[in-house]
């Protein structure tokens, strides 16, 4: 078995700060809102309800530490949905798209103010980001979007020069590029544990170390834990990737797949000399995306999505440990960057991600109780769009009718994928020709035609969002 370690960046917020206490929960309780997870969704749900109703007592118990998941393993890319547009429209109608393209670039700037208002030091940088080719395959894959955003009158995003893209990545490689202001992106292990202190320094009571153990049936709602239950009014569960294991109704909502990191030990000077803005995020055109930014101490982070999957929603023992794609994803580094390519790596991590049927999150009540709700999804794209799904949340716990409670993205899942083994295998031979697709794409050369026909069907499944 893989051993199990704190990925990098959770790792360096946890022995940076002096945590106030969140012991296992040992004796039974109530509570008005219990919420169920401690990463980026279950926090903003908390923040957000005890903001609007400061009276209200709630509680957030987390299996472990609070951004031991996804929240803060990361690749502390801030992004929207405005590439998700066409999806948008089909899914909820133009009105519906337009709302959320727009408010996913509004989180942006709350989760901005919000780390400002709270003094919460995560390396925030609202830098923007770039959106590249570096194939020739690749070139044009975002005209169709950046065409409908801005018909629409709600485009944030310029096509700049090939020599400005090249410099602004720090890269000879991308052939052309598209850049949004509204982006940002953040030291995510930092962002999350920032957010466990304001949420106990409003009163919110917070216990780490405390799974559940099940969620016992009738009402009001029970949350069994090693210890102890808690009753609560309502509940909310935010686990993310672990709804499949947990929630035999979600199996076939989403696919758990890894996105693999790695960091490289600080060399500021070499970082300066490809000319890369540190505070930018660049992204490929590929179906499993390559993405990497600069950190405040001169560091670059390169991650890639899409390599490893877990069959029937488990968790993986590799989930928790280096990334097995540490020298690939390293070269790749050195191909993007060749200034880098005697720069050490410091570590490589990968989590869990999960992809849903259309790469969007979906959020509703849970086995159509009144009283418990849920939110799962993300699809790869997490710290700016979690700040909508605690909005989702918060809204639905409290009870309220507006524009987040009445959205599709509150009606469930939209879709299945096929059962195991169909799924597990049919991932691996659709990964495998992307790989061989791609291959032939960076060489120049055309794909095979069954690779492409392959590779076609990644498309259907929500696996190409930009992560």
């Amino acid at each position: 078995m893989a051993d199990r370690q704190r990925p990098y960046c959770l790792a360096q917020a946890l022995a940076g700060e002096s945590a106030a206490s969140a012991p296992q929960l040992a004796a039974n309780t109530q509570a008005e809102l219990a919420i169920v997870g401690g990463g980026f969704t279950g926090l903003w749900a908390a923040i957000l309800a005890k903001q609007r109703r400061p009276t209200l007592d709630v509680i957030v118990l987390e299996a472990d530490v609070c951004g031991a998941g996804a929240s803060g393993r990361n690749g502390g890319c801030v992004l929207t949905w405005t590439t998700k547009f066409p999806t948008l429209r089909r899914l909820y109608g133009e009105a519906e798209a337009c709302r959320l393209a727009l408010a996913s670039e509004q989180a942006v700037l709350d989760i901005e103010a919000f780390v400002h208002t709270h003094g919460i030091d995560c390396e925030w940088r609202r830098h923007g980001t770039l959106y590249t080719a570096t194939a020739p395959a690749q070139v044009g894959a975002s005209d169709a979007v950046m065409a409908a955003l801005a018909a629409r009158g709600i485009s944030s995003w310029q096509r700049l020069p090939p020599d400005e893209v090249r410099h602004r990545a720090g890269s000879a490689v991308p052939l052309e590029g598209w850049f949004s202001p509204q982006a940002a992106t953040v030291q995510p292990g930092q962002l999350v544990r920032g957010l466990r202190r304001v949420a106990l320094s409003m009163g919110i009571r917070l216990h780490e170390s405390t799974p559940m153990l099940a969620l016992e049936p009738g009402s009001p709602p029970r949350v069994r834990t090693p210890r102890a239950t808690v009753t609560a009014e309502r509940v909310v569960v935010a686990i993310n990737a672990w709804m499949a294991s947990t929630f035999r109704a979600f199996r076939r909502s989403i696919v758990i797949v890894s996105s693999d990191m790695v960091i490289t030990a600080p060399a500021p000077g070499a970082v300066a000399a490809t000319g890369l803005d540190g505070g930018i995020s660049v992204l490929d055109s590929r179906t499993f995306v390559h993405y990497y930014r600069g950190t405040a101490d001169g560091r670059v982070m390169l991650g890639k999505g899409g390599n490893t999957f877990a069959w029937g929603g488990r968790m993986r023992p590799v989930f928790d440990a280096p990334s097995p794609y540490r020298d690939a994803l390293g070269r790749t580094l050195g191909r993007f960057m060749p200034e880098l390519a005697s720069t050490p790596l410091t570590a490589s991590w990968n989590g869990a991600s999960d992809r849903s049927v259309t790469g969007l999150p979906f959020f509703g009540h849970l086995h159509g109780r009144p009283d418990v709700f849920y939110g799962l999804g993300y699809s790869g794209n997490g710290v700016g769009p979690s700040r909508m799904g605690g909005e989702i949340l918060a809204s639905l716990a409290l009870g309220e009718d507006n524009a987040w409670t009445r959205s599709g993205l509150a009606r469930g899942p939209r879709g299945e994928f096929p059962p195991e083994p169909f799924r597990y295998l049919g991932s691996l031979v659709v990964r495998n020709a992307i790989r061989r697709q791609e291959a032939a794409q960076d060489r120049g050369r055309r794909a095979h035609r069954w690779d492409a026909v392959l590779a076609g069907l990644a498309t259907a499944a929500g696996k190409t969002d930009k992560a």
